[in-house]
């Protein structure tokens, strides 16, 4: 009972009070094991013994004790004692009831582990081929290291070959935010300016150089601000030639990397991320018209006079995903995707910081919206590429639309033809980004393999200062002894890179600022108070820790490098025989640690992320736990200290770093787009042409979305599809002109039928009437009552159908124009299960009614609908549209249509046309690219 004396005061009150003359607890648990058996009423004293002596320990209930003791009045003190035993016997049946839930859950949790595992085991060595279990043979039984599978991976990547080189493939990348350029690369600006910016730069370079590969455009957004430089404004960027530039025969004037700078948003600001959601869709609409052209472009090139359509679309990031999703509907082309960082594992980690609520979070990260693009890029890609499996275990597996377990069973059954029920899952594949070491000279490791830093500082026989490249220069002033080992840390001022972790681990141990010296570089700045909240907001603390623990001359936070710099930073490091550490809460995957690998820096690194994998294919350091400062200084401590650990490390970096190299990458990256387009017959390469045309299947994926609107009478003759649905419906249409137009049989046509909303979810089936015609004066033509007082008789004179059948009415009168209608002709509004009014904006159910008898919308429908409806962008683009002619603005009093106040609603503009001969259908062109690029067109399952 240490630490519990105000229980011991407690149990002494009680004693004192209830409890007779026991005076002990043993004697207390006899008098209330009696007292449970005789049946007396309720005793404080019993409970206290049997169920909370040993198991609480609740500053509330203290509180509320010290209130008791202070109670004079002895009823009254007795009554507070009751209430507490009863308050601390609640608390530890609840305690003891959610542990048990807990346990349970993880329980179940467990087994449902272990038994899909075993199903996946089963499935896959039965039926898979060898090729496929060699991908998947090490996440089921582990027999081999990771660097072994990473060679026989690296291995088998000979399928794609130099044998390809007669294909003309055009591949289109997506990178939306940032700041996108080929040279000069501003990396380090802000949080969107990153390392994705240069993996997506260098692989459009590599990729253009593979043999097969004949174009490559990098799609990002066009900026012409004063804020930033003036290249970023530039539509069009050449990254590099085609290696077959010399070959007059294989080379057009458009091969190679491009950057292709669209302009969407504001064109004279930089958004970051979080600001462009809004926007997505003019993206989508500048990149869908300069495909279209670049297609015909290098048809007249190198396809024979027929447009050559890109061989995939790859998005990188949510908002690029959201947007290649569109495209890749558009287009019918197969879409991959790579998140290089995921909104629900961000919003795990941000929550479990405890600094932002949800609502906070949200609101600052548009995380829900983020989340949203991750899963519609989920359901439309075919191929998701990520850096570990780990990013595939913890992480995509927090998606509705990916499950670890589920999608090696669909691809088990995919391979042997058995059918999966409509169940999609896109392919994971784990492809280490690629890395250029083309300007690094790997040594052979020794006493003088980088030589001495005081030989290069100084010295008779040494360079002069002067000499030194001007980074060495610039951090080399913050020391006051530049030769000491160097800790170096990369990356850009976000709170989840964890720099400040790094930097109280370095303050706190005296060991560790007594050997070495720490360099943060973390992007470039002229004044913090110009930066971002996030990234300004972690430059102050490190400087209030440098302070706190008086590391001047110890620390180095340079204000300023360009791209060409890092590797001379790197090389610095490795003169001094420093160790290159990266303590972020999560890495996706981290570049840096290959590039520190390759300048013969061992590292330290996080245990969470794509640390983990590269260690096991380098084997160049040490892992730790980004939230234990005392272990990230062990870790270097350990490194700098042990000299021979310090080499071997660094032996073992150089010696596994070429299984990094970008040829491996995209030869990777494109075997496995192959196998995506071997899987689907329409963008099979080696298809005969008679059997799949290219062209053709571009055309029918734009006719699909055609035939998906609805099917309206042309003429007065009704369209329907073939099939036993036709049949049904010429069989109504012979009923309806059989019928005595006289008939005056048309009240409660439907009085069988229900008609209340929990029935319309049993109808086998729902006929619905379209209706909207105008006479000359805008009112609805009285003559189509007629029709469906025809239509709805026929169906009622067949027994068998009215039994099972429905009637809804689609509309773009509002309600109460159409309940008039109904009203002429004599039919009741609640004959009908469900009537759409309003253009589809408002959906009602007779069959519901408020209190005061009216009819009410559905709720539901609503807030569905009202999910990123930009009324004002909508208004604003047809005001434009309709107003513009000539480049003149027209005035409001002039302009061919006007807002219909009485027609519209919420979600509804209902325009008057003024004039006929002004009105542009330009308008209809905008409604057609929407539904085009509707990620739900053509998919493949």
């Amino acid at each position: 009972m240490a630490g519990n004396e105000w229980i011991n005061g407690y149990l002494e009150a009680i004693l004192s009070t209830g409890g007779g003359a026991s005076t002990t607890v043993e004697e207390q648990q006899r008098v209330a094991a009696a007292a449970r058996e005789s049946g007396d009423h309720f005793n404080p004293t019993k409970y206290f013994v049997e169920e909370v002596v040993s198991a609480v320990d609740e500053s509330d209930l203290h509180r509320t004790w010290l209130k008791v003791v202070a109670t004079r009045n002895t009823r009254e003190r007795s009554s507070r004692l009751e209430n507490m035993c009863w308050r601390i016997w609640h608390l530890a049946r609840k305690k003891k009831q959610v542990e048990g839930e807990e346990v349970q859950r993880l329980a179940y949790r467990r087994w449902e582990r272990e038994q899909g595992r075993r199903d996946a085991t089963e499935d896959l060595s039965e039926e898979l081929s060898e090729g496929e279990k060699g991908d998947g043979i090490g996440e089921i039984i582990q027999i081999e290291t990771q660097q072994k599978k990473m060679q026989r991976h690296a291995s088998s990547l000979e399928i794609w070959s130099d044998d390809k080189k007669e294909k003309k493939l055009y591949i289109i990348l997506l990178s939306l935010h940032g700041l996108v350029r080929g040279e000069n690369m501003e990396l380090g600006r802000d949080s969107d300016t990153g390392g994705q910016i240069k993996y997506v730069v260098e692989l459009a370079r590599a990729l253009a150089k593979l043999p097969g590969v004949y174009r490559v455009d990098l799609f990002t957004r066009q900026i012409s601000s004063p804020e930033i430089d003036w290249s970023y404004g530039e539509p069009t960027e050449m990254l590099s030639a085609s290696p077959d530039e010399d070959d007059d025969d294989n080379t057009g004037e458009s091969s190679g990397a491009y950057i292709i700078r669209i302009p969407f948003g504001p064109r004279d600001k930089y958004l970051e991320k979080e600001l462009l959601w809004p926007h997505i869709q003019e993206f989508v609409d500048g990149a869908l018209a300069h495909i279209l052209n670049m297609s015909k472009v290098l048809g007249e090139q190198v396809g024979g006079g027929q447009p050559v359509w890109p061989y995939v679309i790859h998005g990188h990031y949510a908002d690029a995903g959201d947007s290649a999703a569109l495209l890749s509907g558009a287009l019918n082309v197969p879409m991959v995707l790579t998140g290089h960082s995921l909104g629900r594992n961000k919003l795990e980690q941000l929550l479990k910081q405890g600094r932002q609520s949800w609502e906070d979070i949200n609101s600052t990260y548009k995380i829900m919206r983020r989340i949203e693009a991750e899963e519609l890029s989920l359901d439309a890609a075919e191929l998701v590429i990520t850096s570990t499996r780990q990013e595939i275990d913890e992480q995509w597996g927090l998606y509705d639309g990916f499950d670890v377990k589920l999608e090696k069973v669909l691809r088990a059954r995919d391979r042997r033809g058995v059918n999966c029920h409509g169940r999609y899952m896109p392919r994971m594949a784990v492809i280490p980004p690629g890395m250029d070491f083309s300007n690094v000279v790997i040594q052979e490791d020794g006493p003088e393999a980088d030589g001495d830093l005081s030989q290069l500082t100084g010295g008779p026989d040494g360079s002069s200062p002067k000499a030194l490249p001007a980074i060495w220069l610039e951090v080399m002033r913050f020391f006051t002894n530049p030769h000491k080992p160097m800790i170096l840390a990369l990356s850009r001022p976000d709170p989840k890179k964890n720099i400040t972790t790094l930097l109280k681990a370095f303050g706190e141990c005296r060991s560790l600022r007594k050997l070495a010296n720490l360099t943060l570089i973390m992007g470039n700045r002229d004044d913090i108070e110009e930066m971002s909240s996030g990234s300004g907001s972690v430059l102050t603390t490190v400087l209030k820790l440098i302070d706190k623990y008086d590391l001047y001359g110890h620390v180095a936070y340079p204000k300023h490098h360009r791209q060409s710099d890092v590797p001379e930073i790197y090389r610095f490091a490795a003169k001094t025989k420093g160790v290159f550490v990266n303590p972020a809460l999560v890495e996706p995957f981290g570049l840096t640690l290959i590039e520190a690998a390759a300048h013969g820096l061992p590292m330290v690194a996080t245990k969470n992320g794509g640390p983990v994998d590269i260690n096991r294919v380098l084997n160049n350091g040490l892992l730790v736990d980004p939230h234990d400062h005392q272990a990230i200084a062990d870790a270097l401590l350990k490194l700098l200290s042990e000299k021979n650990l310090w080499h071997e490390c660094r032996k073992n970096g150089w010696k596994n770093i070429h299984l990094f190299s970008w040829p491996e990458h995209c030869r990777t990256y494109l075997t496995r787009v192959n196998a995506c387009r071997m899987r689907h017959p329409q963008w099979q390469d080696n298809a005969p042409e008679d059997d799949v045309d290219v062209e053709e299947s571009f055309n029918d994926s734009l006719k699909d979305v055609q035939d998906m609107s609805l099917r309206l009478s042309i003429d007065g003759e009704f369209v329907a599809g073939g099939g036993s649905n036709e049949d049904q419906v010429k069989r109504l249409l012979s009923r309806i002109r059989k019928q005595d137009s006289g008939s005056n049989n048309e009240n409660s046509l439907l009085d069988n039928l229900p008609s209340k909303y929990p029935l319309l979810r049993r109808r086998r089936r729902l006929i619905v009437i379209a209706l909207d015609s105008y006479d000359s004066n805008g009112f609805p033509d009285k003559k189509l009552i007629e029709v469906v007082q025809r239509i709805v008789k026929a169906v009622q004179l067949d027994p068998q159908t009215a039994r099972v059948s429905g009637f809804a009415l689609s509309t773009a009168m509002t309600m109460q124009e159409t309940t008039e209608f109904l009203t002429s002709g004599n039919i009741q509004a609640n004959e009908f299960d469900a009537i759409i009014c309003s253009s589809g904006s408002e959906v009602y159910y007779p069959g519901v009614h408020t209190e005061d008898g009216k009819l009410s919308p559905d709720q539901d429908y609503a807030v569905h609908i009202d999910y990123r409806w930009g009324v004002e962008g909508l208004k604003s683009t047809i005001g434009k549209l309709m107003n513009a002619s000539g480049g003149e603005e027209k005035h409001e009093k002039t302009s061919p249509i006007e807002e219909d106040l009485k027609s519209s609603n919420a979600h509804c503009i209902s325009y008057k046309i003024n004039d006929l001969s002004k009105v542009s259908f330009r308008a209809l062109e905008i409604e057609c690219c929407k539904h085009v690029c509707h990620p739900w067109r053509n998919r493949r399952h």
